[in-house]
């Protein structure tokens, strides 16, 4: 009898329980709260920047001694870069550079214009200007100094390791008018150069 009973109270325990069960498994399940993607960061290159670069150039001809006028090359650059909403990127840039190889030992000074396109941080730019460098001709009468003008042409790319921080390497092609040194001995600044270079954006 007191089994039959436990039963009875057991069962109607569970037939009352049973509704409010139910009501539970209809409640919503509660959701994570929604977090938003975090935009990427997108490099602006606008602003001043200055740096240093070396390289090497070679086939400057100074004809009349025998041989070309192969050298490594270095130097400081300084600039200002303007990016548009396309992210097209103008601007220009002064270098004073110095390449020393007998027969010719060469300063020259030069101001580019550069336009290019960024994908971010790495930007792939031209370069084009005019530029004015003195020669040193080293020869059995003498030396002699003669200065040359001429122009520079040229393509790189540039990435920006940091906010501040950008490391770049260009190529650049020089030519310039002739000048004849001790005694009808031609020389120019003619030539191919490959530099890289590291700079400081502000």
């Amino acid at each position: 009898m007191s089994k039959l009973l436990l039963g009875a109270v057991a069962g109607s325990a569970l037939l009352l329980s049973a509704p409010a069960f139910a009501a539970d498994l209809n409640e919503p399940i509660p959701q994570a709260p929604y977090a938003a993607p975090v935009a990427s960061s997108t490099f602006d290159w606008t602003g001043a920047y200055v740096g240093a670069n070396a390289g090497y150039s070679w086939a400057n001809q100074a004809s009349g001694v025998g041989k070309d006028h192969d050298a490594a090359v270095g130097g400081v650059f300084a600039g200002y870069n303007y990016q548009m909403p396309n992210n097209i990127v103008v601007g220009g840039e002064g270098e004073v550079a110095y390449g020393g190889a007998d027969p010719l030992a060469t300063w020259t000074g030069a101001i580019r214009g550069r336009a290019g396109y960024a994908f971010d941080n790495i930007l792939v730019y031209g370069a084009v200007g005019g530029l004015v460098g003195q020669g040193e001709m080293k020869t059995g009468t003498g030396d002699q100094t003669r200065t040359h003008v001429g122009y520079q042409v040229g393509a790189g790319i540039e990435a920006a390791l940091t906010t501040n921080v950008t490391a770049r390497a260009e190529y650049l092609y020089t030519g310039t008018n002739s000048r004849d040194y001790n005694g009808g001995v031609k020389g120019d600044l003619d030539g191919n150069a490959v530099k890289v270079g590291i700079g400081y954006k502000f």
